[in-house]
């Protein structure tokens, strides 16, 4: 009687895959909190990504339009009053506050887009080394039917021999 050795294939999960699991998919908001360790910065932060958000909408672009319509509406009419009035909003307060907080919420979202880049990295490490233990498992599922198959044919040959 012919026995079979074979080596029974042990497949060894890559750890990201529970760790993603615990962590859950990178977000702006979980990356904030990791960067943010102050009061003072959550707070900063907090600002920054919601006026950054508002401002990023068309809702703010309506508004900014009324501003400018009716900043030409005063220039063509002669009202100085409201001209200046217009001008310092739109020129100073718009320009000189917005675009510093919107930096500042660029920055957040520009952190958590590094670290969903690291962890897709990371994901794509894992499934390399998980598409490696498939190969080993093909690979051991090979050798095992490729002896099955020679004791078949020796069966067979025995049978024939026989006859």
């Amino acid at each position: 009687m012919v026995t079979m050795t074979t080596t029974p294939f042990e497949y060894h999960q890559h750890p990201r895959t529970s760790e993603r699991a615990a962590d859950g998919p990178p977000t702006v908001r979980k990356s904030a909190r990791k960067r943010a360790v102050s009061p003072v910065k959550r707070f900063n932060t907090w600002i920054g990504l919601a006026i950054t958000r508002s401002v990023g909408t068309m809702w703010c672009a309506y508004v900014f339009a009324i501003i400018g319509i009716m900043g030409v509406t005063a220039a063509l009419t002669g009202n100085t009053a409201l001209v200046l009035i217009i001008g310092a909003i739109s020129g100073y307060f718009l320009q000189l506050f917005l675009l510093p907080v919107i930096i500042v919420g660029q920055n957040v979202q520009a952190a958590a887009s590094d670290d969903r880049a690291a962890a897709t990295y990371k994901d794509a490490g894992a499934i390399l080394e998980e598409a490696k233990q498939i190969q080993m498992h093909l690979a051991a599922q090979d050798a095992a039917t490729s002896a099955l198959l020679e004791r078949i044919l020796a069966i067979e040959k025995g049978i024939t021999a026989r006859r």
